[in-house]
């Protein structure tokens, strides 16, 4: 059997692992804020990502 080199399920473990570390300690309206930045960092960094609206839906 041919041994894989990536790993998609661990990399998203991973990366859940990431964020619940930098968010385990936040409030509710912390934790509301950081999303929110994050969201408009995607939407600047991927210019795909300026199609949508913020609810996810695309504009029409």
């Amino acid at each position: 059997m041919k041994k894989k080199s990536f790993n998609c399920v661990e990399m998203m473990h991973e990366g859940a692992l990431r964020i619940y570390e930098k968010t385990k300690d936040m409030t509710k309206e912390e934790e509301l804020a950081y999303w929110r930045e994050r969201a408009e960092a995607a939407r600047r960094e991927h210019p795909r990502l300026r199609e949508l609206d913020p609810a996810g839906r695309q504009n029409e």
